[in-house]
């Protein structure tokens, strides 16, 4: 399902939906960030999804993470809530969603950089490498706050 993200743009759709999404930002002991390119919109981003019903938060991210990168995850901590009403997504079937993503911080515990239907590509990239990559500003900010170890989570 192809997918269009509106940040902040006065001629987006309006939301229909809201739902509980997670993000994981995963660091190796490198300080390489894990980041797949997305298939439904050509940008580089942390593996993320919907909580699926029956399944914590934790659980979701731990298991987008597998999914998405073949990489397995041990969720240490939370990154940030980020809701901003004005970052919705609109998807080719009419939903246009609100965004709401709770990003939790992880550590690598095993598994294989495998591709998804989801990814086209999985990479382990160091800070440097970034810039040159096309990565969605709500997506930079979240990498942005999981290097800086915040001592409380962003709240936005």
């Amino acid at each position: 399902m192809a997918r269009i993200e509106h940040y902040h743009d006065p001629n987006a759709p309006k939301a229909n939906s809201i739902v509980v999404a997670v993000s994981v930002f995963v660091r190796d002991d490198r300080g390489r960030v894990l980041l797949i390119l997305r298939t439904d919109n050509g940008l580089w981003s942390l593996p993320s999804g919907g909580q699926e019903i029956g399944e914590t938060v934790a659980q979701t991210a731990v298991r987008e993470t597998r999914e998405e990168t073949g990489v397995d995850v041990e969720v240490t901590g939370i990154v940030g809530v980020y809701s901003d009403p004005g970052h919705v997504i609109e998807y080719s079937n009419g939903e246009v969603r609100q965004q709401f993503s709770l990003c939790f911080r992880a550590k690598p515990r095993g598994g294989t950089l495998t591709t998804s239907d989801e990814s086209s590509d999985v990479r382990w990239l160091s800070p440097d490498e970034l810039p040159a990559l096309s990565i969605h500003p709500s997506t930079q900010l979240r990498i942005q706050h999981g290097y800086e170890d915040r001592r409380e989570p962003y709240i936005g």
